[in-house]
């Protein structure tokens, strides 16, 4: 498998406080590879650092063969990441086509436009229903697809989802994790942060555990399941 992300040794810090220490970790083409750990482990900031969200302070984060760490944020849809993000962020007063299009605003993606918003749809098919509707009238579980079908819509070659379940009734978490294996399978790369563990070792290709900002395990999705640390301190077990 051919690599495409590659961090290597960043630091993050919130004002004085250090959230990341000297983490490096790499995701190939193809693959869905998962971020795991407890809350305030640091996994959302390492996506915000990616997405240019937030500057490591040190280290280097190469896409592509190319560092993106000193990108500003508005470029990373560019070069072919997108970042859907906890809370979902959506435009509550525009419809549900009207927030997909936003997605593919650029270059490329404007360009198939038509084409990539009907892989959403077929992805999504209560988007479809809803294509009319204000975003904000929308149900948790739909208002979590349309983040989802926007980051999609700018074409992108990594996609990276922070907590894509959060607050979701279990039939739709189900959904939304059947969602992700597909849109590997349409040719994208994943990289996932998410508190449901047990789901997500289960389509993941790989996981790097974090604790307390630093990468203590890493393996397959199904040697991590069946890790007696990840069982007693992420599964209850």
């Amino acid at each position: 498998m051919n690599g495409m992300l590659a961090i290597k040794g960043i630091d993050v810090y919130y004002d004085d406080v250090q959230v990341v220490l000297d983490v490096s970790f790499s995701v190939s083409r193809g693959e869905i590879v998962a971020l795991i750990g407890a809350n305030g482990a640091g996994k959302s900031t390492i996506l915000k650092s990616i997405s240019g969200l937030i500057r490591a302070s040190k280290g280097e984060i190469i896409f592509d063969s190319r560092p993106v760490h000193t990108l500003e944020a508005y470029h990373l849809i560019d070069v072919g990441i997108a970042h859907v993000p906890e809370a979902r962020r959506l435009f509550v007063e525009m419809t549900v086509e009207e927030n997909l299009d936003m997605g593919s605003l650029k270059g490329d993606a404007r360009k198939h436009r038509a084409k990539t918003r009907e892989m959403v749809y077929e992805l999504f098919p209560r988007l479809r229903e809803r294509r009319r509707q204000l975003t904000g009238t929308l149900s948790g579980g739909e208002q979590q697809m349309v983040a989802i079908g926007r980051g999609l819509m700018s074409k992108p070659a990594l996609i990276m989802f922070d907590e894509p379940s959060l607050g979701l009734a279990p039939i739709l978490v189900r959904e939304i994790f059947a969602v992700i294996k597909k849109i590997r399978s349409e040719g994208m790369t994943v990289l996932i942060v998410e508190q449901n563990v047990k789901q997500t070792l289960a389509i993941a290709d790989r996981a790097y555990v974090l604790e307390n900002g630093q990468i203590v395990m890493e393996g397959t999705g199904e040697s991590l399941l069946n890790n007696e640390h990840v069982k007693k301190a992420y599964l209850g077990v």
